[in-house]
């Protein structure tokens, strides 16, 4: 980039806080930061090097490129389509990336209506967890225009180390609908692995030396098999956000007739899990699910 770029980053959640705290580096950006809670934007401007906007309005209203991380589809229209919102202060030719996860229908409503304000969209969600997003070093799936994406792919790369330009807008959220999918799939059947093995005596830590080289071989089964056998599941993505992403899944699965019975399994066996008040542990806790349910058939 030869000249400095105004980049407005609206939400500073788990991934959003070191995203923007990465772009903050970067030597021709200028950020401006909003975040619902006052507290947790002057924690970013004490640590990082950027302004912290007193609304949605006076954040965007200079923006060249507005980037977004929060929660769910409802967040998203509120911020850009509500009363509140940003939408009459986008200016014509700014471009916005949302890294939120959410659904399909909605990332094609937002690009339909910023586009009546010449605004451009890219559905760009993110994987890597909260260690991807501290190390910077995110995959990012994107979906809308390839060369409205080539443009803002310099400030991707402050946080991201692979980005996939999928297809058309919305693609980006069936890209990571897919990893979700993998992700529950997998996750299931290491916690089914975990439970014989326990059952057998297999000293684990042995067990995971021999297999985890091979074919079974998984991020899951590097990052998260030793953990799972101890119990502790404090370790990033929390069970209530893979329940929002795989409704997501199930949703769109239904319009495109996919039979996803397994990952409506998993997904039931983390309601349950939201139920006993287990939402905000790590999805890795599917495992105490598959023990309840095999503590109950004996």
């Amino acid at each position: 980039m030869s000249k400095q770029i105004n980049v407005t980053f609206i939400g500073l959640g788990t991934m959003g806080y070191h995203m923007a705290g990465h772009l903050s580096k970067h030597p021709d950006v200028a950020v401006t930061v909003w975040n619902r809670s006052n507290e947790k934007g002057e924690k970013w401007q004490t640590q990082f090097n950027g302004t912290v906007a007193p609304t949605l309005f006076d954040a965007v209203q200079q923006a060249d490129v507005v980037m977004s991380c929060a929660g769910k589809d409802e967040d998203m229209e509120e911020i850009i389509l509500a009363k509140t919102g940003v939408y009459d202060a986008l200016k014509a030719g700014c471009i916005f990336v949302d890294h939120t996860t959410t659904s399909f229908k909605l990332a094609n409503k937002l690009e339909t209506a910023l586009a009546k304000k010449e605004v451009h969209f890219i559905d760009a969600p993110v994987s890597g967890g909260e260690a991807g997003a501290v190390n910077g070093c995110l995959t990012v799936m994107a979906g809308g225009e390839a060369e409205v994406l080539a443009k803002v792919e310099p400030l991707l790369k402050c946080y991201a180390k692979n980005i996939t330009h999928i297809g058309t807008c919305g693609y980006g959220q069936l890209a990571k609908m897919t990893n979700q999918i993998c992700i529950a799939g997998v996750l299931q059947g290491l916690s089914e692995a975990l439970l014989f093995a326990e059952a057998e005596e297999i000293d684990v830590e042995k067990l995971l030396s021999a297999i985890s080289g091979g074919a079974a071989q998984s991020w899951q089964m590097e990052n998260r098999a030793n953990t799972m056998h101890q119990r502790d599941f404090d370790f990033g993505f929390a069970i209530k956000w893979m329940v929002k992403d795989l409704g997501y899944c199930l949703d769109r699965a239904a319009e495109n007739k996919t039979d996803l019975s397994y990952t409506q399994q998993v997904y039931n066996k983390y309601v349950e899990l939201i139920s006993d008040g287990q939402g905000y542990m790590d999805t890795s806790a599917l495992i105490l699910a598959n023990q309840e349910k095999e503590t109950n058939v004996h």
